[in-house]
């Protein structure tokens, strides 16, 4: 009986023991289960994060793009504001063209030169010469109607400053640059006259070549002595503004 008894306890244990050896592998197997979920979802979400600031960081490359074409596209439009500046000069005896060239180099500009159709010579300008041509001009207004080889500038509506130069005939304005002027729509251009002489002054020169033109807005000129220097030059265009 107590064998009977021994052995229907033993196999009691035996039982047992099996029941608590299925459970745990079991219980283990979801705790890992639940871990591996919740790194997925973490891996999951992070994924997801950078899929979104991948996303954004893209969208903002063309805005970024566009900005950067905005600014280009502004530094054109300034550069097409500032405009052009032109030197146009009629030249007797090289003087007025000295100091065109040196306005030109300074300021960046284009030269455009005034040439009579038919030249003057040095006879013709012999002032001291009652039948010099120019003496002969100045006695009668109808004879400075002098033709030009070309009295219109190739581009003329790019130019937004435009430098007329001129020698000083009898306190004007040697009356080749009148055909010039008379010749051209100054509307929009800042005009700013020179002259040289070896002791006149500019005078009336551009307000007279002003009020011909009828357009544009002259600005006070400046007259360069016979032997103009750069250092002259410089000066004047320094206190311009331009």
């Amino acid at each position: 009986m107590k064998k009977l008894t021994a052995l229907l306890m033993g196999l009691m244990m035996t039982l047992s023991l099996a029941a608590c050896t299925g459970e745990t592998p079991s219980g283990s197997s979801q705790a890992e289960g639940s871990q591996t979920a919740a790194l997925e979802s973490s891996s999951l979400s992070e994924s997801s994060s950078a899929a979104e600031a991948s996303s954004l960081s893209e969208n903002s490359s063309p805005a970024g793009e566009d900005a950067s074409t905005a600014g280009e596209e502004t530094g054109d439009a300034s550069e097409t504001a500032d405009g052009k500046t032109l030197v146009v000069y009629f030249s007797a005896t090289g003087n007025t063209e000295e100091a065109a060239n040196l306005i030109a180099q300074a300021t960046g500009g284009d030269l455009f030169e005034l040439e009579p159709a038919d030249p003057y010579t040095s006879e013709d300008l012999n002032y001291g010469n009652e039948d010099s041509r120019v003496s002969r001009e100045y006695a009668d207004e109808s004879l400075r109607d002098v033709e030009l080889v070309r009295d219109t500038v190739d581009n003329w509506d790019e130019y937004d400053t435009v430098f007329i130069g001129y020698p000083i005939w009898w306190g004007i304005a040697a009356w080749p640059v009148d055909t010039f002027v008379e010749a051209n729509d100054f509307t929009g251009k800042t005009v700013i006259p020179f002259c040289t002489s070896a002791s006149s002054g500019l005078g009336q020169s551009g307000e007279l070549l002003a009020e011909m033109a009828g357009t544009g807005d002259w600005q006070e000129g400046m007259r360069f002595r016979s032997s103009v220097s750069e250092a002259d030059v410089q000066e004047w265009l320094d206190g311009l503004g331009l």
